[in-house]
């Protein structure tokens, strides 16, 4: 399914769907949105009212429509499945990552369109970053059903391709004196599954269409990179969403619209993905100030632990993360970090998945000492690590690879934990269902030795096998399964 996910900036072409109309009793007498929101001890939506007709009239006036020229881009020319043609789609943030779903790309100048929210009576507007990527214009339309109707320029403050946000300030001019509707920002934290949301944005181009949903799911991981905590939600967004707000029943902001997970028609099946708002929050100071976002930085390469890691490793339980490489001249090895510890606790956090700790360390001050707790050879251990400042080119997290798996060095503890002859070859510790590596045949503990008859000693020949392939390449991998020998050919979709 993840095989179809897309960004959700605007495309030329319309869907048109069949609707039913749902009738909801007739609004409660005297209903004020403000009112009802303070009345509800829950999130839920009170039987019986027009709760989310109130939230459409007042705080559709503070969401924007976002048009672009930019410079040359790249588009999608063989997308994956059936999915659309996406036109003006940027190959940035997680270039690599969306690649694997647009396909091969051919460069043409970028036009796009996308959704956005106005935070500041001044004209500060949040976005994603893939929105306004490569822009030499932004165009801001903003109509607020008459009092505002009209078109701005607008400059880029502030980006941070990581999480793909984008804050834009509206231009005026000496004598315009407007102040803009905004929107304000709820807590995202608190948001419970299940709980009604709406969505609002430009979806195909239509403007300020608003849908209602639940949310489906928290801290959803979409493989787009080492941030990931989307809410998922089944409001309907689609094409154009890219950057508008998903609002609770209070009115506020509690997520801003990114992706989907699309059918042949590219369009909304029901699973869509926001940014949780208070990760904008956090890096929103950042974004004013200088533009860009500081981060902290660890020096560490690390994984999720599986059931033969644990074993290997005589852990307790699958908490925390696995160093699988340190560094060189990172803070890690300065303290004394090694490959092989586990990461259980980062200062007064507890690191529960390998997932948390790249965003714990991010939201650390440079230059901060930290006391990291750490699990080496069974025991405890705390260790005392000073922070640096994460540059773009350094790697946090092993991510899997073109083929959909997961790799590891053979340890002397593995080899003889697993009674093997030698540690020449790769562990397979982790296989993304539906992925290349996954539907080939290739399990979690196979041993892979070769790759088109090259042999595989150590991740790094392994990583350098696979790097190349292109879509529709087939690796040939002799792998040492049980006891036996078989060769698995790989073919990467």
């Amino acid at each position: 399914m993840l095989n179809q996910l897309k960004r959700v900036s605007a495309i030329s072409f319309l869907v048109f769907l069949w609707t039913f109309p749902v009738t909801v009793p007739g609004p409660m007498a005297g209903f004020d949105l403000a009112d009802s929101a303070h009345a509800l001890s829950s999130q839920s939506m009170p039987l019986g009212s027009n709760i989310f007709v109130e939230i459409a009239k007042e705080k559709n006036p503070a969401v924007v429509n976002i048009s672009i020229r930019g410079k040359t881009q790249m588009s999608s020319r063989t997308p994956r499945g059936n999915g659309p043609r996406f036109r003006g789609e940027p190959r940035e943030p997680f270039q690599d990552f969306y690649d694997r779903f647009f396909g091969q790309q051919d460069p043409q100048p970028r036009r796009g369109m996308g959704s956005g929210f106005i935070i500041s009576p001044e004209g500060l507007v949040l976005t994603n970053y893939h929105v306004v990527q490569g822009a030499e214009e932004i165009i801001v339309n903003i109509d607020d059903g008459g009092a505002i109707e009209k078109e701005y320029e607008a400059t880029l403050v502030g980006s941070d391709p990581k999480t793909d946000i984008a804050l834009i300030k509206l231009v005026l001019d000496g004598k315009d004196k407007v102040k803009f509707p905004h929107l304000d920002f709820g807590d995202s934290d608190k948001l419970e599954v299940g709980e009604w949301v709406m969505a609002i944005g430009n979806p195909f181009g239509l403007s300020h269409t608003v849908t209602v949903g639940v949310v489906s799911a928290k801290d959803r991981a979409i493989g787009s990179g080492p941030y990931d905590e989307f809410i998922q939600t089944d409001a309907s967004i689609n094409p154009g969403n890219s950057g508008g707000p998903l609002l609770n029943i209070k009115g506020q902001v509690i997520g801003m619209n990114t992706a989907i997970i699309s059918g042949s028609t590219g369009g909304n099946v029901g699973i869509g993905f926001a940014i949780p708002i208070n990760m904008v929050k956090s890096i929103l100071p950042d974004l004013k100030e200088k533009g860009t976002v500081t981060r902290g930085w660890l020096g560490v390469m690390i994984q999720k632990i599986t059931p033969e890691l644990k074993d290997s490793f005589n852990l307790k339980s699958f908490e925390g993360a696995l160093v699988g490489d340190v560094i060189p001249g990172g803070p890690a090895e300065a303290a004394g970090i090694k490959r092989g510890d586990v990461i259980v606790r980062f200062g007064k956090e507890k690191v529960d998945t390998m997932e948390s700790l790249p965003k714990i360390v991010a939201a650390t001050p440079p230059g901060e000492a930290v006391d990291v707790k750490i699990i080496r050879d069974g025991k405890p251990m705390n260790i005392s690590v000073t922070i640096a400042v994460l540059k773009d080119e350094e790697t946090k997290v092993a991510a899997l690879d073109p083929l959909g798996i997961q790799t590891q060095d053979i340890t002397p503890e593995l080899m003889q934990s697993m009674n093997l002859e030698t540690t020449e070859g790769v562990l397979v510790s982790d296989v993304t269902p539906g992925e290349s590596g996954g539907e080939a045949g290739l399990r979690r503990g196979d041993i892979i030795t070769e790759v088109n008859r090259k042999p595989v000693t150590n991740v790094q020949d392994y990583q350098s096998a696979v790097r190349g392939l292109k879509s529709g390449d087939t690796a040939l991998m002799l792998v040492k399964r049980g006891g036996t020998t078989i060769y698995i050919a790989v073919k990467l979709n």
